[in-house]
């Protein structure tokens, strides 16, 4: 029954393969289709993997996807209609998500204002100002970005090995490290964790931190892949990002966020996506795979296993 929990999604996995490999093995059973599905999807895998520090500390940071759609638009403003170039436009994009989260954790951990709320307004701000930024796509970003993040290993972009070696990292922080472990009680029982002697409110403002950072960072790695940017992105990536992360709560360590679970939710999710778009469901099918994911996955773990988040781990 245990590995059935912990690995059943799995399972899955390879029968929705199986399953469109058969109906349309001429178009899903490809090479390029495999590649694409890898690609695609590791911009939001670096979004959902930079999530779990914040979401082990019991923190549900909304903004993150508002804040991959700004450090989009703003590079593509940056290096393109400014002439910026590339390392100095990557430094200002990245500090842009570490004041995001510097003021998220002011408002949440310094003041104590619940973090949905602040994530929220944070997110619908981010928005806002992407668009102020530039309203419209803006194509020709440094050839420098583009060839870097599409090289080619293995019949794969450089992108999908990076967000692999981010999920290899951010187990290894939950499992092995000091740190990782700590988080873990931060979430599980801030009380008790400070009476222990760990500094909550530094773990909690950190990992607030880190989450925009990193999401910046998939703003940049995005760009790089379309070779544009597009200030309406953003909130294309919120429901992905949390049903990815509730469905990879449910699997490899269930009941906990984690870096694995993570990974195969996100590529099951889009496979499944990919899929039906090649039986001709297209256009309406991504928000309604996405959010009957998302609720399922929730409430699976509801059920079954304490909420991700309290007590979770990456």
């Amino acid at each position: 029954m245990g590995w059935a929990r912990r690995f059943g999604l799995l399972g899955i996995w390879a029968v929705m393969i199986a399953v469109f490999g058969v109906l349309r093995p001429e178009e899903f059973l490809t090479p390029g289709t495999a590649s694409a599905i890898l690609s695609s999807q590791a911009p939001l895998l670096v979004l959902a993997l930079g999530l779990l520090p914040a979401l082990t500390a019991d923190i549900l940071d909304l903004s993150a996807p508002a804040t991959l759609g700004l450090a989009d638009t703003l590079l593509g403003e940056l290096n393109v209609v400014h002439h910026w170039p590339l390392w100095s436009t990557t430094a200002a994009v990245l500090g842009c998500g570490a004041l995001i989260g510097s003021l998220n954790a002011v408002f949440i951990v310094g003041v104590g204002v619940d973090p949905i709320v602040v994530t929220l307004g944070t997110g619908t701000l981010l928005g806002g100002a992407a668009l102020g930024i530039n309203i419209v796509p803006t194509a020709g970003i440094s050839p420098t970005l583009v060839n870097l993040t599409r090289y080619p290993i293995v019949g794969l972009q450089l992108i999908v090995y990076l967000g692999l070696v981010l999920a290899l990292a951010t187990w290894y922080f939950a499992t092995y490290t000091p740190t990782g472990r700590h988080l873990f009680f931060v979430g599980a029982g801030p009380e008790v964790a400070r009476l222990t002697g760990i500094n909550v409110t530094r773990y909690r403002s950190a990992a607030l931190l880190y989450s925009s950072v990193i999401a910046s960072m998939a703003g940049i790695l995005l760009a790089g892949t379309l070779g544009s940017s597009d200030p309406t992105i953003g909130p294309t990536y919120l429901l992905p990002v949390f049903a990815s992360l509730f469905l990879g709560a449910t699997t490899i360590t269930p009941g906990r966020f984690n870096a694995g679970g993570t990974v195969v939710a996100a590529y099951f999710l889009i496979t499944g996506v990919t899929g039906l778009e090649l039986l001709g469901l297209s256009g309406w099918v991504n928000q309604v795979f996405y959010g009957t994911a998302l609720v399922l996955a929730a409430t699976f773990s509801h059920l079954t296993a304490p909420p991700p988040g309290r007590g979770g781990g990456t």
